[in-house]
């Protein structure tokens, strides 16, 4: 396992930046959001949590602890709730999609994560592309780190090279927030091209829909993990509506069923 410096200026390098996404399957691109960025970021959560998640559907809000906003995990589709979001997800955040995709793109979903110390679970390694339903699979998903991340609070992984083999079989996992995870994950090729992003406010990791990735629980006494999603579609995928309307409506009933909703 190996960790990855972060590259920077991604506007005046950005066809080295795309090579990259192509061949390693994910980019790292170091202060792509300024201190002042990220404190707007930050003082819009802290607004949403008061204000707009009380008015959020529950399966768009996900607690470690069921209805205890002070263990929350995950909030998705945050462009449709909040018009600070809709304004950041339709920016920077966006062309960097177009310029790693070569592609026009379409905004799907806008996320919230966050592990809380100690009780913050492990992110099971998985394809996002498993749950999108798209053919093809041509995707990128952004994690922009909202506060420092390291080894302790549960920075993430990916297999190196993992985007060129296609979608690995996934089965069920006990996760909240993450329901599907790879069944035979820790084959020699993925240990020996993990690598590990420690990163730093502002640091944004951006990853092909079909790379391996996982992160470890949060084992920090006293830290949380904050982060945001940006999840885009290339132009012209099909996607399989019934099939994904299918899985989000068991998953919601299986969540119901064992009180995570």
């Amino acid at each position: 396992m190996t960790t990855t410096a972060l590259k920077t200026d991604w506007r005046h390098d950005g066809e080295a930046l795309q090579r990259d996404f192509e061949r390693d399957g994910y980019v790292a691109i170091k202060g792509f959001c300024s201190p002042k960025e990220i404190a707007e970021i930050l003082e819009n959560i802290a607004r949403m949590k008061r204000d707009v998640i009380p008015g959020m559907p529950e399966e768009h809000v996900f607690c470690e602890e069921k209805g205890n906003l002070d263990t929350l995990k995950q909030l998705q589709k945050l462009q449709e709730h909040d018009a600070f979001c809709r304004e950041l997800y339709d920016g920077k955040f966006r062309q960097l999609a177009q310029l790693l995709l070569q592609n026009d793109v379409s905004s799907q979903n806008m996320q919230y994560f966050n592990k809380p110390p100690q009780i913050g679970q492990p992110t099971p390694p998985h394809q996002d592309g498993y749950y999108f339903k798209i053919t093809p699979s041509k995707a990128v998903t952004m994690w922009l780190a909202l506060e420092d991340v390291d080894p302790d609070t549960g920075c993430v992984r990916y297999v190196r090279g993992s985007h060129q083999y296609g979608m690995r079989h996934h089965a069920r996992s006990a996760v909240l927030g993450f329901s599907q995870h790879i069944l035979d994950f820790g084959i020699p090729f993925d240990r020996k091209n993990e690598v590990a992003f420690p990163a730093q406010p502002g640091d944004l990791l951006v990853h092909h829909s079909l790379t391996v990735h996982w992160a470890d629980g949060n084992t920090s006494a006293d830290r949380t993990r904050q982060a945001m999603g940006f999840i885009y579609y290339a132009a012209g995928v099909e996607e399989d509506k019934a099939a994904h309307a299918a899985y989000q409506q068991q998953l919601k009933a299986e969540m119901a069923a064992v009180g995570q909703i």
